[in-house]
């Protein structure tokens, strides 16, 4: 019979390859329809073994995320619409209440990320925000790479229920989004941008640190700041 301890650090270790497919499936790394790497693959990336990947198979069958093929592999399903959250910052007043809302959420899930955080998701946040600084210096829109940076975040967690959150906000998560058109234009649009990422460098910084406690304050001002920003009056 297999010792209680083994079997604790079996599931644990299934529990840890559900979350981490999981949060891939719902930041779209893998989409409906993608092939789920196989289970050697699985085997030798996570380290663990080839009981724990296909208990980790069964959960995400089991939860709708995915649906196993005879002889041909795991693929990720179309998810359904569910009700849930339902964000309409279309005024001042909506926007300011979101703004609210996520510098709880957001920063709590900051200082966890900075206590959880791999190499992997340095690499990945560092990206979003390169990204960020280009797309800003040629005056492109830099909405997708800011929203990336913000799930990203909720991703390094290990708490999937942090990114199922800010994916109930949908495009709610960047209010100026939903802001007037001319409000997002030209040298202000400009400037705002400099200044957000000014903020997010504090944040990818107090996460490499792993300082919890400064990654929850620069997450509060950022988003304090982007409130006033948008919101000066």
């Amino acid at each position: 019979m297999e010792p209680e301890h083994a079997r604790k650090r079996g599931h644990s270790r299934a529990h840890d390859l559900v979350s981490s497919l999981t949060q891939q499936i719902l930041l779209g790394t893998f989409k409906p329809g993608d092939k789920l790497p196989s289970e050697n693959t699985l085997v030798r990336e996570h380290g663990v073994s080839r009981t724990v990947v296909r208990e980790a198979l069964s959960k995400l069958q089991a939860s709708g995320l995915v649906e196993p093929r005879h002889g041909i592999g795991t693929f990720v399903m179309e998810r359904q619409a569910q009700a849930g959250l339902r964000v309409a910052a279309e005024s001042a007043a909506n926007v300011r209440d979101l703004l609210e809302l996520r510098i709880g959420l957001e920063g709590q899930a900051a200082a966890l990320a900075a206590l959880r955080r791999d190499e992997g998701h340095l690499a990945r946040m560092r990206q979003a925000l390169d990204d960020y600084q280009d797309l800003a210096a040629a005056g492109d829109s830099c909405i997708e790479a800011d929203r990336r940076f913000h799930l990203l975040i909720a991703e390094a967690t290990g708490n999937l229920y942090f990114t199922e959150m800010l994916l109930q906000l949908g495009n709610g998560l960047i209010p100026r989004n939903r802001m007037a058109q001319a409000e997002r234009a030209g040298a202000k649009l400009a400037r705002q941008a400099y200044l957000a990422n000014l903020e997010h460098e504090a944040i990818l910084n107090a996460i490499r640190r792993q300082d919890p406690d400064a990654a929850r304050a620069a997450v509060c001002l950022h988003l304090s700041n982007s409130r006033d920003r948008l919101l000066p009056d």
